[in-house]
């Protein structure tokens, strides 16, 4: 069993003892302490102190989902907060409902692109984005206090079901000054989805509808929960679409995790697009016509740094893993796209989130007006293979203490001419002239993840076998 507390929230496996899971406990002892923290910063705000707090809820549809979000919304009556539940929901359409509804802040229950014995809460502030690492940690040692309090039977708080949030995000998808319904409609394009049976099969072919695609054909779209295939958006887990791409001729596949903030797509030829391009296409599109600043994390491709530079004035800065990172330093660099390599968009014309449905709307957009096959577009960006290994954790492994030796080694070869440059803002990165390698302990899960990215799939293979004997 396992639970994991960072940075992506309180993820774990469910069932066996608290603590070691995420048990009925858990959810209760983390949502009071989170409920707890957000009362305790309304209390510095004097507009906020004779009201009571609102957060919205939703939830993927994972199996253990509505029981976990039973258990959420009834300890937050407990503390006395109101609830605007949303039922099913994607983690970008929460994040919506929490700045459109007004809201304090907001839990979507969802363990993302994990597989269907984990869930988790994914908590947000009320500006819809991921809470940052301080207040996490000032969260979790609230969850340790004695000193919880619930309110009185006055006091309890109230629930509103409004389950038409995701009608109302693709709305402002569709609002969007850069998504052309009508190019989309002209374009006449075919499309094969697979939302894994969780909430992408409401959204994703609802908006596809909208955007003016007629023909769209339903892969794993029903949301019992009972994901199809492993639900991480990566070439293994998707040779099912490949073959109904190809089978039923379409244009184009999309794929999205189960909380429906990773996008990735496959061209009319059955291959992958490629999770890595899914961001740089879109920004391409973007900074053809909002020239600015883009971001991306540090185990995402250079493609997004070379075609940034394609644009007169633009400028590529790289991030620490995590969302909330992501988000942070685009607000710092007035970045006007960004995301991560995973298949995550961040559009800020719409909201600092990593959200699919803005993604879809854009790409159909570009791939509208470029007037090409996708095959054909893939093949305008820069080429780069990226290599993803892992390495599972024990509990006696000091990885601090290794990925420090790790960097100091490739410290001292920098002393020769032409050698690596580490960073260390999150795990070790090692960047060589002609590709790079980062090690870095995952948010999300008890591994090492070992990404190494070069021209060709041999050159990052090396590269990551390199500094693998190293370790």
């Amino acid at each position: 069993m396992s639970l994991i507390k960072s940075i992506s929230g309180i993820r774990g496996t469910i069932g066996g003892r608290p603590g070691e899971g995420l048990s009925p406990i858990d959810v209760v002892k983390f949502t009071t302490a989170f409920a707890t923290f957000l009362k305790s910063q309304s209390c510095k705000d004097a507009a906020s102190q004779s009201r009571r707090l609102k957060l919205a809820v939703g939830r993927d549809a994972r199996l253990s989902g509505a029981m976990v979000d039973r258990l959420v919304v009834g300890t937050l009556q407990g503390m006395g907060v109101d609830v605007l539940e949303t039922g099913l929901s994607t983690t970008p359409t929460t994040e919506m409902t929490v700045i459109d509804g007004h809201c304090d802040g907001g839990i979507i229950i969802t363990a993302s692109h994990n597989p269907k014995h984990w869930n988790a809460l994914k908590l947000l502030n009320a500006k819809g984005e991921f809470i940052s690492d301080a207040e996490g940690k000032e969260v979790l040692r609230l969850a340790e206090s004695p000193d919880l309090q619930y309110a009185e039977v006055d006091d309890l708080g109230q629930v509103t079901v409004e389950e038409d949030w995701i009608d109302r995000h693709i709305e402002r998808v569709l609002g969007l000054k850069l998504v052309d319904t009508e190019a989309i409609r002209k374009a006449g394009f075919k499309v094969a989805v697979d939302a894994v049976n969780s909430t992408g099969g409401l959204a994703i072919p609802r908006l596809l509808r909208r955007l003016g695609v007629e023909q769209v054909v339903e892969l794993n779209c029903e949301p019992t929960g009972h994901f199809a295939h492993n639900p991480e958006p990566i070439p293994q887990n998707l040779t099912q679409i490949s073959d109904c791409v190809r089978e039923n001729h379409c244009d184009l596949g999309i794929v999205v995790d189960p909380d429906v903030d990773r996008l990735a797509l496959v061209c009319e030829t059955g291959e992958m697009f490629g999770e890595e391009y899914t961001l740089v296409s879109v920004a391409d599109y973007v900074l053809s016509h909002t020239p600015g600043n883009t971001v991306s994390n540090l185990s995402s491709s250079r493609a997004l740094r070379d075609v940034t530079r394609r644009y007169a004035g633009c400028e590529y800065n790289a991030a620490a893993v995590g969302e909330v990172n992501v988000t942070t330093l685009m607000r710092e660099t007035h970045a006007v796209i960004g995301g991560e390599g995973n298949g995550g968009v961040i559009y800020p014309e719409l909201h600092y989130g990593r959200d699919a449905l803005v993604g879809v709307a854009l790409f159909l957009t570009l791939l509208a007006k470029k007037g090409m096959k996708i095959s054909e577009l893939r093949k305008t960006y820069p080429e780069y293979i990226i290599s993803k290994n892992r390495k599972d954790l024990t509990p006696e492994m000091d990885v601090d203490a290794l990925l420090e030796k790790v960097a100091s080694h490739y410290r001292e070869c920098r002393q020769d001419a032409g050698g690596p440059t580490v960073t260390t803002i999150d795990g070790v990165k090692i960047d060589f002239a002609d590709g790079w390698v980062h090690l870095r302990k995952s948010n999300t899960e008890p591994i090492i993840r070992i990404y190494s990215e070069a021209a060709t799939e041999a050159r990052a293979g090396e590269l990551a076998q390199q500094v693998m004997q190293q370790i």
